[in-house]
């Protein structure tokens, strides 16, 4: 009785100590408050000197790192989920996902990726949904735009994001707007970089541009584009030894024969697409589906799939398509959804409207760098229209077409693994 006396308290501080929590885990499925906010306690954990665990396919995604007081306030304070679990738990978990039979891997992610915006310094679009995000998120990220770019800046991110550019010169093809003053003051102050940067025209500063970013995938960089970001780059870089721009965008007439000089090999996505010359016509393609999309889509059936990727096997694709839902609500925008015919084979398609022969989320390789091209305007907001407010997003929090965004953000801080396929 005398040995029990002793050694019972000594069992009993065993336990607790053994038990003692040791992580912190971050889940991403339903019962997450703020998934939108959890990507930014992920950033902030790896500004922090700290890793971070992504389990994929684990409820929803989830992230997972070592227990720290300093990172339960900081989800306190923003209002972050969290759960915090004992050494067995994490076994457990890491049991789980390691099992050859489910669909789950985990992925360490450990360095800070410096993130920077293409976008207008002196006015930032306050619409675009990147930059919306990586406010809210509380993100950190620079703003680079034509003259830094020329200038070689890019080499000092690992991740870029292209507001809703129009890098074919056209000025966004909204020349049934240009006796508007914003229409008339964004032409002249594209004219003036151009002549300041010692170009003619401001079609021939954007294709400079677009090759730049283009370069800084091909050396190792991650690019990411959304709406009219997309196709336009692609058509501006197709397009570099010709002239596919009007007379009242440039001074003078488009190359008649501009369609047969189209060099797709300079792409990163597109193929045999057909070019729209049409001034007062939005489409700059026939890449973009939108006016079909239109005709056929009634906005409460507008959803399109996130395929479901092997999470060992097809790891990227599996972190860029994390989320707590597979079926993501459509949403608009100048260039609202791609032709599948016109997508190069390679290339990854991550989220489409089978139905339709529409793709929406695309993910490629070039060179040493990855590339993703989202559709669309705003994951929130059906049909944004000029002069529309940008979207609040402490309303929307959990929105799983913001969520895409937010993985393509964190990819970069990947420990890098050999692709199995």
């Amino acid at each position: 009785m005398r040995f029990l006396k002793y050694i019972l308290p000594f069992c009993l501080l065993f336990s607790a100590f053994t038990s003692k929590a040791s992580s912190i885990l971050i889940p991403m499925d339903e019962i997450q408050k703020d998934h939108l906010k959890s990507y930014g306690i992920a950033f902030w954990i790896l500004k922090n000197g700290e890793e971070v665990d992504w389990l994929l396919n684990y409820r929803g995604g989830s992230f997972m790192t070592k227990a720290d007081k300093l990172v339960e306030d900081e989800c306190r304070i923003r209002g972050v989920t969290y759960e915090v679990i004992s050494d067995a738990q994490v076994s457990e978990i890491i049991t789980q996902v390691s099992d050859p039979s489910v669909n789950m891997d985990l992925v360490k992610l450990q360095k800070v990726p410096k993130i920077a915006v293409y976008s207008p310094k002196d006015k930032m679009p306050w619409d675009d949904a990147v930059t919306l995000v990586l406010k809210y998120a509380e993100i950190p990220f620079d703003v680079v735009y034509d003259e830094e770019v020329l200038a070689g800046a890019l080499p000092k991110y690992d991740w870029l994001h292209m507001h809703h550019e129009d890098f074919t010169g056209q000025y966004s093809k909204f020349y049934i707007y240009h006796n508007e003053e914003w229409y008339i003051n964004d032409k002249a102050n594209q004219e003036a970089m151009a002549a300041k940067l010692g170009f003619k025209k401001v079609s021939q500063m954007k294709l400079a541009v677009a090759q730049h970013i283009r370069d800084f995938c091909a050396g190792g960089g991650f690019l990411f584009a959304m709406c009219s970001g997309t196709d336009s780059f692609d058509i501006a870089l197709a397009a570099a030894n010709t002239d596919i721009c009007e007379a009242m965008f440039d001074g003078d007439a488009a190359d008649p024969a501009a369609q047969s000089k189209l060099d797709y090999s300079q792409t990163l996505a597109f193929k045999d697409f057909s070019l729209n010359v049409d001034p007062f016509s939005h489409q700059f393609s026939d890449i973009d589906v939108t006016q079909q999309h239109q005709a056929r889509v009634d906005k409460t059936k507008d959803f399109f799939t996130l395929f479901d990727f092997s999470a060992k096997w097809d790891v990227v694709p599996s972190m860029l398509t994390q989320n707590h839902d597979k079926v993501i609500k459509g949403f608009m925008g100048l260039t609202t959804a791609y032709d599948i015919s016109k997508i190069k084979p390679g290339v990854t398609i991550m989220g489409e409207m089978k139905s339709n022969n529409e793709a929406r989320y695309i993910h490629g390789e070039y060179g040493k760098g990855q590339w993703t091209f989202y559709s669309g305007h705003d994951p929130e907001d059906y049909q944004h229209n000029v002069n529309d407010p940008p979207t609040d997003l402490s309303l929307h929090p959990n929105s799983p077409g913001y969520r895409l965004i937010l993985n393509n953000v964190l990819f970069p801080a990947a420990k890098k693994k050999k692709q199995k396929t």
